[in-house]
């Protein structure tokens, strides 16, 4: 079985997508935060794992690391998210 590749929207038009990135506990796994992405209408777009996108990001100073989080997850906002 051969795996989908995931296309990603342009920064641009995800960042018009997004409306809000928020700190929540994983429902699943309650010693770890995810990082949920929601749209206009309030509705949930995808999540990610906040310890992967630190390891994904690398080292950043304090004062920078919720910018560099940030513009990772508005690259990386799937094209499936329009359909939602």
């Amino acid at each position: 079985m051969s795996e989908e590749e995931i296309k990603f929207l342009p920064f641009a038009e995800a960042a018009r997508l997004v409306a809000a990135i928020q700190e929540e506990e994983d429902i699943h796994r309650h010693d770890k935060q995810i990082l949920t992405v929601y749209n206009h209408d309030d509705r949930e777009i995808c999540w990610f794992d906040f310890e992967d996108l630190q390891e994904a990001v690398g080292p950043v100073n304090k004062e920078q690391q919720k910018e560099a989080i940030q513009d990772y997850i508005l690259h990386h906002i799937p094209e499936w998210a329009l359909d939602i």
